[in-house]
């Protein structure tokens, strides 16, 4: 949102010290300091900007945290969303207030290396340093380079290491193209990576999961998959994409990203279904998905439910309305719902329960990779303080 609506939100009786929304465009040439000029009252220690892939995101880091004085953290998107409707070409920056909040933050490297023991003794010595002071809350944010396969073995090393720690993040994006993404922490950005960061807070915290499939009557067996790719090479014998089309009940030819959106793959795990989304077809008519594959695996397709109703359910169960909802939603989930004409819905339910974020690649939550999800954690403030 831009200052103008920040300030109309003040007015309207947003708190002093509750987290700051902003959003600008990605283009504008004044960017670095609009925002600067709308964290300059919150006393941010940390930042977090989320970034269409036109941006300098490096640059832009680094001078929101050597204007501000913030930590920041972030990642470029395949959309954006601040307490409004889905957005693109934007910059959506949300400040939380060192009044409120502390955070540490670390780098996870070499993704494509496996380098899971580094991973490892890096976390280790976050939580070793970060201290726990009574009556405060603890929560993990994890962004994932979208396009490192790797980010099902990352969740599962975190995880691991954060025990029962809430962990929410989303995979960075590159808007449709998925040729090139891009994670900054002060600045500094490396290639095939992840940002850890840890926070404490004396804000109560909830965590928002709500995906809108459940399996409809079609199940298929993978019988032929390259795991390390994600990719599908034969559904029940047959090409993966003719097997998936007929399916659906389209022609191969047919297959598109709102096609995939809106017929996802589910397969089962823990007692739940979870969605593995399609990504593309090959030219060779395999299909490669958002999530780890394997052969042998059995399949459902899923049937959607009513997205908007459901979310909203699931918003009103948190009782009373939050300072901010931190969310990570699925580019896919997006394309699903602005076929369906649903994006006003979510507009106002964005705004209603101040929800911003960034569309994902993919969405991690209790160390998990998913898709076509909408992870978000609520970030009420202290009973004193409401």
């Amino acid at each position: 949102m831009s200052a103008e609506v920040l300030d109309e939100e003040r007015r309207a009786g947003l708190r002093p010290g509750a987290p700051v929304v902003l959003s600008e465009p990605a283009d504008a040439p004044d960017l670095a300091e609009r925002l600067c000029a709308g964290l300059a009252e919150s006393g941010s220690v940390v930042v977090l900007i989320f970034s269409s892939p036109g941006a300098d995101l490096p640059s832009l880091a680094q001078h929101v945290g050597h204007t501000t004085g913030a930590r920041v953290i972030g990642c470029s998107s395949a959309g954006e969303f601040a307490c409004g409707g889905y957005e693109n070409g934007h910059v959506v920056a949300v400040g939380l207030p060192s009044a409120h909040f502390r955070a540490d933050a670390v780098w996870l490297r070499n993704l494509s290396g496996l380098g899971v023991s580094d991973w490892m003794s890096e976390l280790r010595a976050l939580f070793a340093r970060f201290d726990g002071q009574p009556r405060r809350h603890r929560f993990g944010l994890l962004l994932i380079d979208g396009l490192s396969r790797q980010e099902e073995l990352v969740a599962a090393t975190v995880d691991a290491v954060a025990h029962r720690l809430p962990v929410l993040g989303g995979s960075a994006g590159d808007g449709l193209r998925f040729e090139e993404t891009c994670l900054v922490l002060d600045g500094e950005s490396h290639r095939d990576s992840a940002v850890f960061a840890l926070f404490e807070t004396d804000f109560s915290l909830e965590q928002v999961i709500f995906d809108h499939f459940t399996p409809s009557g079609s199940r298929m067996v993978v019988t032929a998959a390259v795991p390390e790719e994600r990719l599908i090479l034969e559904i029940n014998a047959e090409p993966a994409a003719e097997e998936y089309a007929r399916l659906i009940g389209l022609a191969p030819e047919a297959l598109s990203p709102r096609v995939f959106a809106e017929n996802p793959l589910l397969v089962r795990m823990g007692g739940q279904y979870h969605v593995r989304a399609i990504r593309e077809v090959t030219p060779e008519g395999g299909l490669t998905l958002m999530s780890s594959i394997e052969s042998g695996v059995l399949l459902a397709l899923g049937r959607a439910d009513d997205p908007t109703h459901g979310l909203q359910a699931r918003l009103e169960a948190l009782g009373r309305r939050p300072a901010l909802i931190l969310a990570f939603d699925c580019i896919l989930r997006r394309l699903a719902l602005e076929q369906a004409g649903l994006v006003p819905a979510v507009a106002r339910l964005f705004a209603e329960w101040r929800i911003a974020g960034f569309n994902t690649y993919g969405e991690q939550h209790g160390g998990v990779h998913v898709n076509q999800t909408f992870v978000g954690l609520a970030l009420m403030e202290p009973a004193d303080a409401a």
